[in-house]
């Protein structure tokens, strides 16, 4: 038996989250051999985890197939988070996923979206940082109830840096930590450029699995700025149902598939889909329409991320700077998970698509 031997065999070993073979997804590693002992070492997505007992149980069967049954067989898990970044970059080089939030039109609830997608992803294991980029309404400040703080500035390598503020794990950066929230920030396009090309590179981020991106609503300078300096893993679109909503989620949709842009969507999620009251849990009212998100995802071929109820306490919870991730409505709490879990897995998916293609 020979590494290269062990390789082969482990290439039929496939990851049945990701539908591909752990040698390809480049899980393998620390490759020992002593007479007939065989161990090795398997980073497995966190996505991947539920399918742990699985890859376990194909990776003994393939080994002994190809070398007798008399092989033992040990195999070590970690846990990773893959990253799409093939070389090594020169903005945030040790961030392996950047994902941006955006929406067509405010009011949609992108905010409470990105921060419950951060805690969602930190609660699973993740490293995770909140860059609210959203210049003209800030809103991380509030949500995470760190209103009236301020970063302090760190030496880097001899270069002076912000260190971002830590509230419940997760990194935050904000303008409204910057500035005095009673002040409306009133900039034109090229000194809001600015304010964001410093949240990225004077920015103490260190490394990170998954950096979250809260967008501004609309399609303007910010979105092009950050598009063109950071490579961003791709995007998340925030709707409600209603045909506003969607007429406006359409152009967001367009706008990343233009050529200069052509930043992948990682999918859509259906935010405020229906009305559940406290005492009535298992009610839905549909105030703003029925699954007009999950229509629009069918329309343009994209992920459907899941649907996340309007709740009185997802509100307060905001409001409190304690998110829903954190609070005690169970039936919120599991719709977050779930599509913070389909976040995830697109995000492998697309990522062992690009480590596969570097491979060939």
């Amino acid at each position: 038996m020979t590494v290269p031997d062990i390789l082969q065999a482990l290439s039929n070993v496939i990851n049945p989250d990701l539908k591909k073979d752990i040698v390809s997804l480049a899980m393998v590693s620390d490759i020992k051999i002593q007479d007939k002992n065989v161990s090795f070492t398997i980073a497995i997505p966190m996505t991947s985890a539920p399918y742990k007992d699985s890859i376990n149980a194909q990776c003994e069967e393939a080994i002994k197939k190809s070398f007798g049954d008399d092989v033992q067989v040990h195999v070590t898990f970690t846990s990773k988070t893959s990253s799409g970044r093939t070389s090594a970059p020169a903005v945030l080089p040790k961030v392996k996923n950047i994902i941006a939030v955006v929406s067509g039109k405010g009011g949609v609830g992108k905010s409470t979206i990105s921060a419950n997608l951060a805690l969602a992803l930190s609660q699973n294991g993740a490293t995770v940082g909140l860059m609210d980029a959203d210049i003209y309404g800030p809103s991380a400040p509030i949500m995470f109830g760190v209103r009236g703080e301020r970063p302090r500035m760190i030496d880097v390598d001899g270069k002076g840096k912000i260190l971002p503020l830590e509230k419940y794990g997760i990194k935050l950066m904000s303008i409204g930590l910057l500035v005095d929230e009673r002040q409306a920030v009133v900039w034109r396009g090229p000194m809001v450029s600015s304010a964001i090309r410093q949240f990225v590179t004077d920015v103490f981020w260190d490394e990170l699995d998954y950096l979250i991106i809260d967008m501004p609503p609309g399609t303007g300078d910010i979105h092009l700025t950050l598009m063109q300096l950071v490579p961003v893993t791709g995007v998340v679109i925030v709707t409600t149902p209603q045909d506003v909503a969607l007429a406006d989620a359409k152009k967001g949709i367009a706008m990343f598939a233009q050529a200069q842009l052509n930043v992948p969507i990682i999918g859509l999620v259906e935010n405020m889909a229906y009305f559940t009251p406290a005492e009535l849990p298992e009610n839905k009212y549909y105030i703003f329409g029925k699954e007009g998100g999950k229509r629009l995802a069918s329309e343009y071929e994209l992920n459907f991320l899941g649907q996340i109820p309007l709740v009185q306490s997802i509100r307060e919870g905001g409001d409190k700077g304690v998110p829903a991730m954190l609070g005690d409505d169970d039936i919120t709490k599991q719709a977050l998970k779930n599509f913070a879990a389909a976040t995830a897995k697109q995000i492998e998916l697309q990522n062992a698509e690009k480590i596969i293609h570097v491979k060939l």
